[in-house]
């Protein structure tokens, strides 16, 4: 690996994608086998909100996109001696990949129909938010970059609230009625995942780019300040309480909402990626205390890979079974599930261990 790369951003990344891979099952399940309040708690924030709001839940799609865009300064370093139009064409293929790969976990490979394919998906998002995040980085001046996060967030705000949707009149954020679910229906193909609007569709992308600028924004921190590591990370705590302040206030105006991505919501989220990136940087890169952080570093490195195999490629619930099973129907009945889904992620982190030892990385 670079000499430069930053174990903590891997290790931040394999915290967020622990909980899509099992985490939140295994959490879940031991809720309802429980029925213990701090963990019914816990499940609750493990729950995507209804609509407007803010759960944990919500935050781990956007942490992904904001870790994208803090390594750019750190994978783009050599771009005055690779040359731009090498890193360009490199984008161009990395984001048609991603758009595919989103389409083959959405059911492409199955092919019902053109009316039928949803288009739009989570690794879809990724790559178009990166890819324009990217060529802001590579052409533009810090100055410009900070001023484009601001045209980004207040530009949707104001689209949102002032484009009249035809049948509902403007600034109405309701599923049928707000303008992002109106221009998918317009100009989105296929299949929307709600039918009148598409949680990772076209327009409410525009906010998720800077999703990832702010992300840019704090790699470009971290690489180029010269301040002690404990410094950094504090100023990354303290950034992180003062973008969470900014989104919960405009999130009074222009509500928290995952399924449209607002404004606020990209603030806050953003804040809250601050504060567990300074958490992760200062324990692991500053303190030096690395080797607890391993098993999130292994998710972390592949991560792409693992998303794929556990969304319809591999059934590590069938494989823990097989396993376990035997094992597991000694345990409390209540407990089999709690079981077969550590089993899960005790299969996913030896295979992520595994590809680890030999360095062999999925990279798109």
């Amino acid at each position: 690996m670079p000499a430069e790369r930053l174990q903590s951003l891997d290790a931040l990344r394999g915290f967020d994608m622990f909980w899509i891979i099992s985490g939140e099952e295994i959490f879940t399940q031991l809720a309802k086998a429980t029925h213990h309040p701090a963990l019914d708690l816990m499940a609750a924030q493990l729950q995507h909100s209804e609509w407007n709001g803010f759960t944990f839940y919500d935050l781990i799609f956007p942490l992904f996109i904001f870790i994208a865009g803090v390594s750019m300064p750190f994978a783009y370093a050599k771009a005055a001696v690779t040359g731009k139009k090498k890193i360009y064409s490199s984008l161009v293929r990395r984001t048609l990949i991603l758009i595919v790969l989103g389409m083959v976990v959405n059911g492409l490979l199955h092919w019902e129909g053109y009316e039928n394919t949803r288009f739009a998906s989570v690794l879809g998002r990724i790559g178009l938010s990166c890819f324009f995040a990217a060529l802001i980085y590579l052409n533009c001046s810090l100055r410009m970059r900070i001023i484009w996060v601001g045209i980004l967030l207040i530009g949707y705000w104001a689209a949102m609230m002032l484009i009249p949707v035809p049948g509902f009149g403007a600034g109405v954020l309701t599923p049928e009625g707000n303008f992002a679910g109106y221009f998918d229906r317009l100009f989105l193909p296929g299949h929307l995942y709600r039918t009148v609007f598409d949680p990772e569709g076209l327009f409410s992308t525009v906010p998720a780019v800077g999703s990832a600028l702010l992300g840019v924004l704090t790699g470009e921190f971290l690489k180029s300040c010269e301040w002690s590591r404990m410094k950094k990370g504090a100023y990354l705590a303290l950034a992180g309480v003062v973008s969470l302040i900014l989104g919960y206030a405009w999130g009074l105006i222009f509500p928290l909402n995952k399924h449209i991505w607002t404004s606020s919501f990209v603030l806050v989220t953003a804040g809250w990626s601050l504060l567990l990136l300074s958490f992760f940087y200062l324990i692991i890169d500053a303190a030096g205390w690395k080797k607890w952080s391993m098993p999130f570093v292994w998710i972390g490195t592949n991560a792409i890979l693992i998303y794929m195999a556990t969304h319809g490629i591999v059934n590590f619930k069938h494989t823990s079974q097989y396993l376990f099973g035997g094992l597991i129907k000694f345990t409390p009945e209540a407990f089999h599930e709690v079981w077969l889904w550590c089993g899960v992620l005790a299969v996913e982190l030896a295979a992520l261990y595994f590809l680890y030892s030999k360095r062999w990385f999925l990279k798109v």
